[in-house]
């Protein structure tokens, strides 16, 4: 008998915005060998010398900026899109997890081969690949699948960063804000460091090596978070119809001093209005749900910085979370994966 069930997938939150929690989530995220994909004995001193002596109060007070009554608004949103896949599909399971902090993979996994699950549909929240987001996701659950011996097949929803029906969800959403006058839409995506760029492509030879590499096909762009990045501005804009020269991209959120994806939101912030921008929308389509990186780094500080320099209307886009239309791409890639199983 086939018994399916959906697996929901996102990054992870703090259980609260008390330092011990933040303190143990920090450690856990920043101890992955694809975030800081330094040798184990580099890493851990500069996560536990480095960084969790200092880094979790900080941390903590950002958070508290933006935790709501229910808690963390990155685990509200994707309560609510297990709850909308689970309500479209009632014959389906619909489990959530988070690859750091609560709830996790190895509770959900349990639960899932408890329930007697045959077919499992892994859903990584990502729309791009990148080896300290989509790759780490996928390799946790693959790997507690087999600790758990869990005999289940699997399909798993491939990075959508150009998928017509998400750009036309991310268009949709941000449609209000685009009815209002403004001088460019910038497109802030979540930065990594260069080196991941490089360690992704399994040429080794193209990514960041070449002139033009993200505009030139290549089959490294299958694993190429830059090139799939400039790929949903590109498809937005035209989709949209959107002038190009309205249009900009930049890369938030660096930790360490190494060399990130440029250029940097936080410069461009305070370059914009020097530049004549006065009004300013920001897009963060590298999540689909508001959270740290879009509430407190972007609408708060990014805002604080962007007036400060000179600009005058700043707004940040709302990301996908309940959004009607995201709810209908979400579910509609469970319907095409539930048409492919064998009949009960």
């Amino acid at each position: 008998m086939v018994k399916p069930a959906v697996l929901l997938l996102n990054l992870g939150s703090p259980d609260s915005t008390s330092v011990p929690d933040v303190r143990r989530y920090l450690k856990e995220f920043l101890l992955d060998e694809r975030v800081i994909d330094a040798p184990a004995p580099i890493r851990n001193f500069v996560v536990r010398g480095l960084i969790l002596p200092f880094r979790p109060k900080r941390s903590a007070e950002a958070y508290s900026k933006v935790w709501t009554p229910e808690g963390s608004p990155l685990i509200v949103s994707s309560e609510q899109q297990q709850q909308a896949v689970a309500e479209k599909h009632p014959e389906v399971i619909a489990e959530l997890a988070m690859r750091y902090g609560t709830p996790s993979i190895p509770e959900a996994i349990g639960r899932l081969k408890a329930a007697g699950v045959t077919h499992l549909f892994i859903v990584p929240l990502y729309p791009h690949y990148a080896m300290s987001s989509y790759e780490t996701v996928l390799v946790r659950v693959t790997d507690e699948i087999a600790a758990q011996d869990f005999s289940v097949k699997t399909a798993t929803l491939q990075p959508f960063y150009k998928d017509d029906d998400y750009i036309d969800a991310l268009i949709e959403s941000a449609r209000p804000h685009l009815e209002e006058p403004y001088d460019l839409l910038l497109f802030s995506y979540h930065g990594i460091p260069e080196r991941h760029v490089r360690k992704s492509d399994p040429s080794h030879a193209h990514c960041l090596c070449v002139p033009g590499c993200c505009e030139t096909e290549h089959p490294a762009h299958g694993t190429c978070y830059r090139h799939q990045c400039f790929a949903t501005t590109r498809a937005f804009t035209e989709r949209a119809g959107l002038s190009p020269d309205k249009v900009a991209v930049s890369f938030q959120s660096r930790l360490g001093r190494d060399p990130w994806l440029k250029p940097y939101t936080d410069f461009r912030l305070q370059e914009l209005p020097q530049e004549g921008v006065k009004r300013l929308r920001v897009i963060c389509p590298a999540f689909v749900s508001d959270c740290l990186e879009t509430l407190e780094e972007i609408a708060m500080e990014g805002k604080e910085t962007f007036l400060e320099a000179g600009g005058e209307d700043f707004k940040q886009i709302p990301c996908l979370n309940n959004h009607p239309a995201w709810l209908d791409v979400l579910n509609g890639r469970v319907d095409s994966w539930l048409a492919t199983l064998p009949a009960s």
